[in-house]
């Protein structure tokens, strides 16, 4: 479960290459990433907000409690390595922390059926505000 409370924005590159994996896994429709990329305000990689996480960006999140505080990157499901801080967006928190700006948390059921939040604290690497518009 993400957090729909607000607007998720995403790059229409994100769009076009979560849609196509998405297709590939067989669950373009019925999955919670298929209604989170279907409802959010798709912008330009050249136009997207520096403190909007996007694939690939690293991220610093915090438990909402004052629990310590932690790095990830959003990545692609063959990237993935939990134990190295690599969170697949097909993950439920990866996909909770896809299109979420500084400030806001991310919100997700873990396996068990509990909610589970993180703060999304700082964006400390974005590709698109160091330049790069293709990854």
């Amino acid at each position: 479960m993400t957090d729909t409370a607000f607007a998720r924005t995403i790059t229409d590159l994100d769009h076009i290459r979560l849609y196509k994996l998405l297709q590939r896994q067989g669950a373009a429709d019925d999955t919670p990433l298929a209604e989170l990329i279907d409802a959010a305000e798709v912008v330009t990689p050249q136009t997207v907000a520096p403190d909007v996480v996007t694939m690939l960006s690293r991220v610093r999140v915090a438990d909402p409690a004052g629990g310590a505080e932690r790095s990830l990157t959003l990545c692609y499901p063959p990237e993935a390595d939990a134990a190295r801080g690599f969170i697949s967006v097909l993950s439920p928190l990866g996909t909770a922390l896809l299109g979420l700006r500084v400030g806001e948390t991310a919100r997700w059921r873990g396996a068990d059926g509990r909610e589970t939040a993180l703060i999304l604290r700082a964006i400390e690497f974005q590709p698109e505000a160091n330049g790069d518009y293709t990854e």
